[in-house]
């Protein structure tokens, strides 16, 4: 028989946190920071409504869910939009069904957009799927990379480390920090993102405390199995860029990848990825795991790519099936394509995340709306 308990990420016993842990180090498709057991009890201290679905069989732990619990029996990722990937970690022999663990845990609708799931817990659904990149050093040197990145673009890679040696001799000495703990360069990598956002059209996520608050306390930890890392590029004393985000053993995974805007000229996000996969051995990282989007700029150095899904997953449930034909119709309308409608869709999906207020969730319609505008005029501008 499966039954569910639901609790509050605060709540998980070690035992349990241990359980997760193992069953996680079982696939290698888990080996990622966002879905252990860390991340969850971090989102917990900033989220109330983070909750942890514990599966049991025949009253033997054989899987855990993190996600949020939102109005209306929908649930989300826990700590989304900044889980690049999330699933339900389980047992590889429990043979679980997604559907009957919604309904155990009076859950209608699971939403997702970087779904991983190496057991087939979810239904397929191929024509959702996204592309992750990952700079895997297992097996090989960071030289030896380096050299596959050249071979794939020799002119690109000749002309940063060009402009690598120019920022060298006409700006200051170029150096990468890692486990940077300066505050300011924190809170400048913050303010750049967050002006990059604003100036793409794209939702401002590091607007909400719960993000702020999220990101400080990990900034902030210096021991455990997650923490927070910053890796910087300087040309002397100026900050030319870096990259925020959480490491577990070998494994980082950056949330906020910000350039100094008045160096954009020098490539700095080029130059500092050379200079990172150089010194991930002197840091004890094997991967640097980037997550799906921004494939123009990812593609070049995430030579290993996997895929992740996009979509929803109903209970099997009255409420179940009402959300399952909701859904359907914006499957067809084409929610999880590259047009307007998926772009749509996937932004209402970030601000319903990031924003736990009603007001918050208008203010971010209302933007997304204007910035849907602007580029529209810019784009009949160009035409």
């Amino acid at each position: 028989m499966l039954t569910v308990e639901t609790l509050h990420p605060s709540s998980l016993s070690a035992a349990d946190a241990a359980l997760w842990r193992s069953l996680a180090a079982e696939a290698d498709g888990f080996a990622n920071p966002l879905l252990g057991p860390e991340f969850a009890q971090a989102v917990g201290k900033v989220r109330e409504d983070a909750r942890v679905a514990v599966v049991r069989r025949a009253g033997e732990i054989v899987g855990f869910l993190p996600f949020h619990r939102r109005p209306g029996g929908l649930a989300r990722p826990i700590g989304a939009p900044l889980s690049d990937y999330h699933g339900l970690v389980s047992r590889p022999e429990a043979g679980l069904r997604i559907a009957d663990v919604l309904r155990a845990a009076e859950v209608s609708v699971f939403r997702y957009s970087g779904l991983v799931d190496p057991h087939g817990v979810f239904p397929a659904s191929p024509d959702t799927d996204r592309t992750a990149y990952l700079i895997d050093l297992n097996g090989t040197t960071a030289e030896a990379y380096l050299e596959a990145v050249r071979a794939e673009s020799p002119k690109k890679i000749k002309n940063y480390r060009r402009l690598d040696n120019k920022l060298d001799r006409e700006v200051g000495a170029v150096r990468l920090v890692a486990g940077d703990m300066s505050r300011d360069a924190f809170n400048l990598l913050i303010d750049w993102k967050r002006d990059q956002l604003i100036r793409t059209g794209g939702h401002d996520f590091l607007r909400a405390d719960w993000t702020r608050e999220l990101m400080a306390d990990l900034f902030t930890t210096r021991d455990g199995e997650m923490r927070g890392l910053m890796i910087n590029l300087y040309a002397g004393d100026l900050l030319i860029g870096g990259h925020f985000g959480v490491r577990q053993g070998a494994t980082y995974h950056p949330w906020i990848a910000s350039t100094n805007p008045a160096m954009a000229a020098w490539s700095p996000g080029q130059i500092f990825f050379l200079r990172a996969i150089a010194a991930m051995p002197e840091l004890g990282l094997t991967r640097y795991d980037l997550g799906p989007g921004h494939d123009h700029y990812k593609r070049a150095y995430g030579l290993r790519t996997f895929q992740i899904g996009e979509g929803a997953a109903t209970a099997a449930s009255v409420a179940g099936c009402v959300a399952h034909s909701v859904e359907s119709v914006w499957t067809l309308a084409g929610a999880h394509g590259a047009g307007p409608v998926g772009q749509l869709r996937r932004r209402m999906d970030a601000i319903a995340s990031t924003e736990l207020t009603v007001i918050g969730r208008v203010r971010g319609f209302v933007e997304a709306v204007a910035a849907r505008a602007q580029r529209a005029r810019g784009e009949h501008t160009e035409a």
